[in-house]
């Protein structure tokens, strides 16, 4: 065991007895030289690191007024809302005006370095030293940052670190990267088995006809094929005064009690809320290019947001089949295609056109009883594959700051 002193910095934590400790400003020196994109390649700063910038990658036009970045710069973007966005630079080129370049004053093993600035700990003292009116814009600028302690190994010590932290971590990306797919092909695997129950029934074979509708295909044949407007109806009854009722909102997870209590926001008018019950069917039916939900069946009473459509069922339609059916559309984005208007969004008169298929009531619940059977058993799977991910996301981050900061050694 090294002997080991404590740094006096609470993010760094005690360090071996012959590590230094010094100031960013001590290590690095700012470069703020302004360039243009046309004579230096477009460079973005990420959580991955400094890659060359994507033509997807949204630009302003002004392209002329960039910051320069050499081979070995150290870039940090500067807004907390985008924490972790650091690297060393392999590449020259330019970047943002919202990022810092540093370029290193002595010897300093980059990939030493690289690692360090990526600690979750470091993004926390960074943003510590900002200022801002709201979280979201809070801004660290190099007059605060050059006066964060760091720490400062020996160069031989650095590149042992670098080299063993290169190697741990691409075998854990690899683990990460397999365990990422591996939930993406349960998610996949979900999807399937909606979208073949909700148009294909879940009796076997049986004799089909041709629906009609080109994303639904064939349907079993004593199925019916009816317009929205046949399945459901809107209601809208206005909240004409808040008084604490629970605040219903669409999400990805479906329709969901808003939590005020775990971060939660509070509308900040209630100006056209309107009331929502139990098996109603909420949809969203504006930017649905950019809603991560369209539709879910509410479980609670509340108040739900004017954005949202509060649709009732009628007599015959099962609203926990239609959920999963409208899921499936959704999730095929239909309704974007089905769109006719920039912002992907559909009226209420064109949503209740869209014909969809109508199983007989008896089977649009035998459906449902088997989905939601048959997703929580996938959903399941991939809680346990999002738990085991997060977990060795975590042991990553631990293994990086316990080598960075001495309290393990690379022998």
């Amino acid at each position: 065991m090294r002997k080991m002193r404590d740094s006096g910095i609470d993010w760094i934590g005690t360090i071996p007895q012959d590590w230094q400790l010094s100031k960013i400003g001590s290590l690095y020196t700012q470069r703020n030289e302004k360039v243009s994109d046309k004579d230096y390649q477009p460079l973005s700063v990420t959580m991955q690191g400094i890659l060359p910038q994507l033509a997807t990658a949204a630009k302003t036009d002004d392209g002329d007024n960039r910051k320069l970045v050499r081979v070995g710069d150290f870039a940090i973007n500067s807004r907390s809302d985008r924490r972790g966005s650091c690297g060393i630079s392999p590449l020259d080129g330019s970047v943002s005006l919202i990022n810092i370049i540093l370029t290193p004053r002595t010897a300093m093993h980059p990939g030493y370095y690289n690692w360090l600035f990526h600690t979750t700990l470091f993004a926390d003292e960074f943003y510590k030293w900002g200022h801002g009116i709201v979280a979201d814009l809070w801004t660290t600028r190099w007059q605060e940052m050059k006066s964060i302690t760091v720490p400062v190994p020996e160069y031989a010590e650095q590149e042992r670190i670098a080299a063993f932290l290169d190697a741990e971590c691409a075998e854990i990306d690899a683990v990460l990267e397999k365990t990422r797919a591996s939930i993406e092909e349960y998610k996949k695997l979900k999807q399937a088995v909606i979208t073949q129950a909700v148009t294909k029934g879940i009796r076997g074979d049986r004799p089909m006809k041709n629906s009609g509708i080109e994303w639904i295909g064939e349907i079993p044949a004593e199925w019916g094929v009816v317009p929205h407007k046949r399945i459901m109806h809107k209601v809208k009854e206005i909240c004409e005064r808040y008084n604490g009722e629970d605040i219903i909102s669409l999400t990805v997870n479906g329709v969901v009690k808003r939590d005020l209590t775990a971060g939660g926001k509070m509308p900040t008018s209630f100006d056209g809320y309107q009331y929502v019950e139990p098996n109603d069917l909420l949809l969203c039916l504006f930017d649905i290019d950019v809603t991560p939900r369209c539709v879910g069946v509410v479980r609670d009473y509340g108040v739900t947001s004017p954005a949202y459509s509060r649709f009732v069922m009628h007599d015959g339609y099962y609203n926990a089949y239609y959920d999963y059916l409208l899921r499936m559309i959704d999730d095929n984005k239909v309704f974007v295609h089905l769109s006719k208007n920039l912002r992907s969004s559909l009226t209420e008169s064109d949503f209740g056109a869209i014909k969809t298929c109508a199983p007989p009531l008896a089977e649009q619940k035998c459906i449902a009883a088997f989905l939601d059977v048959r997703c929580d058993e996938i959903d399941a799977l991939i809680a346990k594959k999002q738990q085991y991910l997060t977990e060795i996301e975590n042991y990553k981050k631990s293994l990086i700051y316990e080598y960075v900061t001495g309290k393990k050694e690379v022998v």
